[in-house]
């Protein structure tokens, strides 16, 4: 039995024990329905030998082949990873269009006895309802951007806002990029993906209450935002954080402590500013880096690249902003502050309304 998905919420109120990918290792890599685990029923060389023979050959012998694959496959999976799974075991098996490869492999579980259904139109259908919501969709709720200069705590500021009853999206954390040149982290989702947890998290959104996000660039590292949340952040009102720079380049120190342990990393970051500054400001910076003085290079980086660069961008806006002052962003300091901007942000949301 295939069941039919209308919405991105659709998916959980099924209750499914597991969902599983059939397709081929490559395409689950790209993107995949939430929590779903892979067990390819083809392999990236199989699909590609079964898809020449269909072309070259044979529809027919190509689903000789492909069928001979697939038992095979199947058999490997029945024996690893499915071996434990009880009697009442319900999964939901797809594929990219809910055709042969989910059907075939749903057929073999059935007959055992397992409660497994299919998930009409595959891949495709969930790729649609979230494209629909990243761009087909206005964020149905109102759009706060919490700003602020490099440096002023703002992605660990945003994640205690739940704490104050606000809702938010921290689209750096679904990026998996801290948003500079200085913010890897690991491997980035690619965009499907990045589109497929941004969009669950904007349905998941209740309407009658503001939603933060953080202020960002139109992409996160390599990931693009879509146009709707990007049109709304561009419009949205704005709290912003203010403080000093020295309290900004201590908090630069401690939060990328990851980039500077590894000297190596810091200095080719570093160099990557090249074009953009005369030879003796890189070099300067990379001294400074090879002391090990995290501290004055991130006070120096904020005053010749990152605070420019902000403030012709804040220029151009007009939208209503609140300015909170933190004088410390030292981690017991946060909550405090956290709280501050939970109150403003009512008060802002309901100016950017009027």
């Amino acid at each position: 039995m295939a069941i039919t998905l209308t919405s991105l919420a659709d998916l959980a109120t099924h209750g499914f024990d597991d969902i599983i990918d059939v397709r081929a290792p490559a395409e689950f890599a790209e993107d995949h329905l939430p929590e779903a685990i892979s067990l390819p029923v083809l392999d990236d060389l199989e699909r590609a030998q079964v898809g020449t023979i269909y072309k070259q050959v044979s529809p027919f012998t190509a689903r000789k082949v492909g069928a001979a694959l697939v038992s095979k496959n199947a058999a490997r999976h029945l024996e690893g990873p499915l071996a434990d799974k009880p009697g009442g075991w319900r999964p939901l098996v797809y594929c990219w269009r809910g055709g042969q490869r989910s059907g075939s492999f749903a057929t073999i579980l059935s007959q055992i006895g397992w409660r497994v259904e299919t998930l009409a139109g595959g891949y495709k259908t969930w790729r649609g309802l979230v494209v629909r919501e990243v761009y087909d969709t206005p964020v149905r709720a109102p759009v706060v951007v919490l700003d602020g200069n490099t440096g002023s705590a703002k992605t660990e500021i945003l994640n205690l806002l739940p704490g104050f009853g606000v809702q938010v999206i921290d689209l750096e954390g679904l990026a998996r990029h801290r948003g500079s040149l200085f913010g890897a982290v690991g491997p980035q989702p690619s965009q499907k993906a990045f589109e497929g947890a941004l969009a669950l998290a904007l349905a998941g959104l209740d309407p009658t209450r503001p939603v933060v996000v953080e202020a960002e660039s139109s992409k996160i590292g390599n990931c693009r935002l879509p146009p709707e949340i990007w049109k709304a952040m561009v419009a949205a009102p704005r709290v912003a954080i203010a403080a000093s720079r020295a309290a900004r380049a201590h908090y630069l120190a401690r939060a990328y402590a990851d980039m500077t342990s590894d000297p190596d990393r810091l200095a080719a970051t570093v160099r990557l500013l090249r074009p953009l500054h005369p030879a003796e400001v890189i070099e300067e910076w990379l001294a400074l880096a090879a002391a090990k003085d995290h501290v004055a290079l991130a006070d120096s980086l904020m005053e010749r690249h990152y605070d420019p660069r902000y403030g012709k961008h804040r220029a151009r806006m007009e939208v209503p902003v609140v300015e909170i002052g933190a004088a410390d962003l030292g981690e017991s300091a946060l909550p405090a502050i956290a709280a501050e901007v939970a109150a403003a942000v009512g008060r802002v949301s309901g100016a950017g309304r009027a």
